[in-house]
Parts: structure tokens; C-alpha cells; sequence
């Protein structure tokens, strides 16, 4: 995925930073993924008592755990970054959603005057049938 060259330096850095933050939160899942497998098989060979290792090991876990829950929180966070910034700087299919509405509305608009005035054309028709009927009448 290369850069086109005609982007604002601001923009290129600003999108440096998102792949950046995208490629430093998934190492770190799968890395702390990783290391909470390897201590899940419990074999070490060390001079601590079985209990002490046991809760070394759990207090180990939970703290890679919780370093998991940041990096997804913080993946979380760029999406919505990514988001934000694609609504507020993707003025081209903003315009073009505009456009369409602009145009579905007057083709809207279009249609109402056409049965208004079908409508008003009917209603002079009958007004002035009634008007005739009216005044040839006997019973004024």
C-alpha cells in the first residue's frame, strides 16, 4: 500500500500514524496472547516452590490479560479515529450525497407541482361547472 505523492504532508504523517498505532496494537495482542499460552503450560524449571510459581504465573497472566484489553481498547480507539476522520475530511462523497439528495428533491418538488397543478386544473373545471349550474338555475 504506497502513498500517493499528492497527499498534504499532514495527511500522509497522520495516516503514518494510523498504521503505526494498527501494526504496534496487534503485536502487542499477539505477543501477550503468545506468552499467556507459554505460561499456561506451566513447565519452568526454577527455584521458586510450586505455589509461588503458580501465582507468579496467575499474576503474570493477569496482567498480559489486561494488556490485551488496552491494545483491542486502543484499536477501538483508531477505528473511531479512522471514522472521524473520514466523515470530516471525505468532502468529495459528502458533496456527491448532497448532489443526489439535491437532485431527489427536486425531482420531489417537480412531481408535487405537477398534481398541484392537476389538481388546481380540476377544481377550476368543477368551480366552474358549479358556477353555471348555479347561476342558470331558477332557485336563487
Amino acid at each position: 500500500m504506497s502513498i500517493p505523492r499528492s497527499l498534504p504532508q499532514s495527511k500522509e504523517a497522520l495516516l503514518k500514524s494510523y498504521r503505526t498505532r494498527l501494526k504496534d496494537d496487534v503485536k502487542s495482542m499477539l505477543e501477550n496472547f503468545e506468552e499467556i499460552v507459554k505460561l499456561s503450560k506451566g513447565e519452568h524449571d526454577t527455584q521458586l516452590s510450586r505455589m509461588t510459581q503458580c501465582e507468579q504465573d496467575t499474576y503474570e497472566m493477569h496482567v498480559r490479560a489486561a494488556n490485551i484489553v488496552r491494545a483491542g481498547e486502543s484499536l477501538m480507539k483508531l477505528v473511531s479515529d479512522i471514522k472521524q476522520y473520514l466523515i470530516l475530511n471525505d468532502f468529495p462523497s459528502v458533496n456527491e450525497a448532497i448532489t443526489q439528495n439535491s437532485k431527489l428533491f427536486r425531482t420531489k418538488q417537480a412531481e408535487c407541482d405537477q398534481k398541484l397543478m392537476s389538481l388546481r386544473d380540476d377544481m377550476a373545471a368543477d368551480l366552474y361547472d358549479l358556477e353555471e349550474e348555479y347561476y342558470s338555475s331558477i332557485n336563487k
